[in-house]
């Protein structure tokens, strides 16, 4: 599982810029709390490598998928949520998440870890009151 500040990443797939080449389709991984994106640990030499060909090429735009195989089927083996998922779904796995790590960070009094969780708590909690109002505000 990848993580960023506690929250467990959600796999997809994006474009990514590297100087003046746009790279779409890149295997990322998104944090749904702070929006941090990282290129997949499985391709990042495969990323790095095309970027810098295609920027040396001078390619306004490539395709990853197009120069890179195989290891699709593995990209996501260790993320907890994908991006197909419904967001309230993620929102929910994040929290409950983040919830027992609360519960470990208290049994081990590591009290910097609680306030981290507990900001992060707010952050998830208000996500999912965001998502619930717009999903009532599409039903009236």
């Amino acid at each position: 599982m990848s993580f960023c500040c506690g929250a467990s990443m959600i796999g997809t797939k994006g474009t990514l810029k590297h100087i003046r080449t746009q790279i779409h389709n890149v295997p990322i991984l998104f944090c749904p709390v702070c929006h941090h994106i990282e290129v997949h640990y499985l391709v990042e030499n495969e990323y790095e490598i095309l970027a810098e060909y295609a920027h040396g090429d001078g390619a306004v735009e490539v395709d990853f998928i197009e120069y890179v195989d195989g290891k699709d089927h593995l990209l996501h083996d260790n993320c907890v949520n994908h991006e197909g998922e419904e967001p309230m779904d993620i929102v929910r796995c994040q929290i409950d998440m983040a919830l027992d790590l609360l519960g470990f960070a208290k049994s081990i009094e590591d009290q910097e870890w609680q306030d981290q969780l507990m900001k992060r708590l707010k952050m998830l909690s208000a996500r999912r009151d965001k998502l619930k109002n717009k999903k009532t505000s599409k039903n009236s």
